[in-house]
């Protein structure tokens, strides 16, 4: 066996333990589905506030997470539920003697979970103040009163946990470089993906376009099986539009990635008296985690390419590899779509 097959064996090897491993990421994880609780508390006057608990579905069963309000706080409204798509909104009326402010609250559970909490207060002077709390420390004190700049802070940190999350959106970033192999068309590309999604993302928000977030779902599947697909065709020697001017196409699917974004903005809530710059800090976050995603890529292909010859063979299994993970989802969404 000649030096030269045992590299292309090795480095084939490799590339079906990185997918074999992406395709079992792919089913728990797909796309948004790691998303987080949400909180929102809203004072109704001095001592009432009203409360709304959205916790995500897994495997078609809420969150086992429960709230724990310090021991002096009493219900008004005892809890009511109804089912929103992958999730249960809970909604109920408290009073707390003297106020929230200063006060502990508890997510009984969250501790076993991979899942996070986004916390929104609303005072009744419309200052308003949000908070991430992790499973490593299940639980939030309530302030007197928060900055715009630490509202930034939380919204940036949402934005990079949501990139990186958003295992759909790497994967056409990914089937993007298996196309683009000069680094000034590369830098052109990934401008034109960041500008797009960025239009829509805003527009959306604002409320100026919308799209139904499950054909969106769908659409984006279909692009990153649609690039994996070109990517391909190139490595046999053909062309297109999207071989030739991969910023263009890049372009127009990010404009329906940046729906895909909005509608992840939409399930954290929003703060109104703050939303130019949640919106802002939200699209740097997921700059931000794009572009530590491309240099890891550039840094594991420079890597890979001092041990063994990155030819052609693992290029292609690299794009079929990301087109099987990519067709699982578009049939899985259509399915949703079209059969509930």
């Amino acid at each position: 066996m000649t030096a030269k097959l045992v590299r292309h064996l090795a480095a084939t090897r490799l590339l079906l333990a990185i997918v074999i491993a992406v395709m079992g990421l792919s089913a728990p994880v797909a796309a948004h589905e790691v998303r987080p609780a949400y909180l929102q508390i809203d004072q109704t006057d001095a001592s009432r506030y009203t409360i709304l608990w959205k916790t995500p579905l897994l495997s078609g069963m809420p969150l086992p997470v429960v709230l724990k309000f310090p021991g002096d706080v009493t219900h008004v409204m005892e809890p009511q539920e109804r089912p929103l798509p992958g999730s249960i909104l809970q909604k109920r009326i408290i009073s707390a003697p003297g106020g929230l402010a200063g006060r502990q609250i508890d997510f009984v559970g969250l501790q076993a979970t991979i899942t996070d909490v986004l916390v929104r207060v609303t005072w009744l002077d419309g200052r308003q103040a949000s908070a991430i709390v992790r499973p490593s420390q299940p639980w939030y004190t309530v302030p007197a009163e928060q900055s715009g700049w630490s509202v930034a802070w939380e919204y940036l940190k949402l934005g990079i946990r949501h990139i990186l999350y958003g295992l759909d959106h790497l994967l056409f970033v990914a089937s993007l470089m298996l196309i683009v192999r000069d680094w000034r068309v590369l830098v052109k590309t990934i401008t034109a993906f960041t500008l797009a999604h960025s239009i829509t993302l805003a527009l959306a928000t604002f409320g100026l376009v919308t799209l139904p977030a499950a054909p969106v779902e769908a659409m984006i599947a279909l692009s990153i099986l649609l690039v994996a697909a070109e990517a391909v065709r190139m490595e046999r020697g053909e062309t297109s539009l999207t071989i030739t001017w991969p910023w263009v196409v890049a372009f127009g699917f990010g404009l329906l990635h940046g729906f895909g974004f909005a509608g992840a903005m939409a399930d954290l809530g929003l703060p109104q008296r703050d939303l130019p710059m949640a919106l802002l800090f939200f699209n740097i976050g997921v700059e931000i985690g794009q572009l530590t995603f491309i240099a890891v890529l550039l840094m594991v292909g420079y890597s890979a390419r001092l041990i063994f010859a990155f030819g052609r063979p693992m290029r292609i299994a690299a794009a079929y590899g990301i087109g099987t993970v990519a067709a699982f989802w578009a049939v899985e969404r259509l399915d949703t779509i079209f059969l509930g």
